[in-house]
């Protein structure tokens, strides 16, 4: 049986105990459906070879090969990853089109007893559902912006938002990605279609009744796009501005980026790229305080002469949107600066509360 998907987190998801992707290690690491495990019945070197044997000799010797090969990794899969499940077992299979990939491991499994189903249109039938969800349907709750200059410590006060019951999209969170160009992290961004998949999952959470915070951003956060839907809805939204000293925002900054202070070279190759913007002795002070290991005064000089001229200039086109403005000496307690942020949030919807586990 194959079943049709009305949504990207269809409810019908919930009633298999796994969700099985049975595509190649290369298209399951582009993207998945989220919790999907990978057991592919061909990998990318055997994928190749049946493609290949198909376009030269016929379809029918690669079929043959290919039958052969996805019956041998099938076995692998029953002796190793699927061992301990039980009778009671439900798997939820799924390939590239829900064909032949998926048709045959169904078939083994369910001749093995257990209740498996696989999805209609496989993995290009869910991304179709992605592709609309960003794309071209607005979203679809009211969206407040908090925006505030680099180092206002907005990501930090979303998550205790987040914890107080608001909802909340950490677009940041969803990219891996602190959206500057010392933003990168260690273990790398996910691709755009995983981006993609995990912020329409997020978005279909969402409740229309209430408003959603959602952080100021450009159209990209480091590598990846944002899908022009949430794009439309960040510029139209109303605007709660964090206004915090550029000395606190520093000291926040060089506490809160330690995977740069333990990686100098890649800080310095940042601050050289950084040369044709500005001139060369203030270049030459930023590598000064580098070497000197002088990371809050680093951040104050990056912080006042790069990103608050430019996050100005930015901020500006959307001045007509601000409704309010939170000013915060220090970002020491941010469970104080989320309480004040909330209680802007609350003048702002009409004194709407959130609710606690919705």
């Amino acid at each position: 049986m194959a079943l049709t998907l009305s949504g990207v987190a269809d409810p019908a998801l919930a009633g298999f105990d796994e969700i099985i992707d049975v595509r190649s290690p290369s298209e399951y690491a582009e993207d998945h459906l989220p919790g999907a495990i990978n057991l592919p019945v061909l990998d990318d070197a055997e994928r190749a070879r049946v493609g290949t044997i198909y376009k030269q000799v016929s379809p029918f010797d690669a079929r043959k090969i290919g039958g052969a090969l996805v019956a041998a990794n099938a076995a692998r899969h029953i002796a190793g990853p699927l061992a301990d499940r039980d009778g009671g077992w439900r798997g939820l299979i799924y390939c590239w089109r829900g064909g032949q990939r998926s048709g045959s491991f169904t078939t083994i499994l369910s001749q093995i007893g257990w209740r498996v189903d696989r999805i209609d249109g496989g993995y290009k039938a869910w991304r179709a559902l992605v592709v609309d969800r960003i794309q071209n349907r607005p979203v679809p709750a009211p969206v407040i912006v908090l925006d505030g200059n680099t180092g206002s410590a907005k990501t930090a006060i979303l998550s205790r938002l987040a914890a107080r019951g608001w909802q909340v999209i950490d677009l940041e969170g969803l990219a891996n990605h602190r959206g500057s160009l010392f933003g990168g992290r260690p273990d790398g961004q996910p691709g755009q279609k995983l981006f993609e998949g995990r912020l329409a999952i997020a978005l279909e959470a969402l409740d229309p009744d209430r408003p959603v915070v959602i952080e100021a951003e450009s159209s990209r956060i480091g590598a990846l796009m944002l899908p022009k839907a949430v794009w439309r809805a960040i510029g139209a939204a109303p605007r709660l501005r964090l206004e915090v000293p550029v000395a606190a925002r520093a000291a926040y900054t060089a506490a809160t980026y330690g995977d740069m202070v333990d990686d100098p070279a890649r800080v310095a190759a940042i601050v050289a790229a950084l040369a044709p913007m500005h001139p060369a002795d203030r270049i030459a002070d930023w590598q000064a305080l580098l070497a000197a290991r002088d990371w809050r005064a680093l951040s104050q000089g990056l912080l006042q002469d790069h990103y608050d001229p430019r996050y100005l200039k930015h901020r500006l086109r959307y001045a007509g949107r601000e409704q309010a403005v939170v000013a915060l000496d220090d970002l020491r307690d941010l469970d104080a600066a989320a309480a004040r942020v909330e209680a802007a949030l609350a003048r702002l919807t009409g004194n709407l509360r959130p609710v606690v586990g919705a």
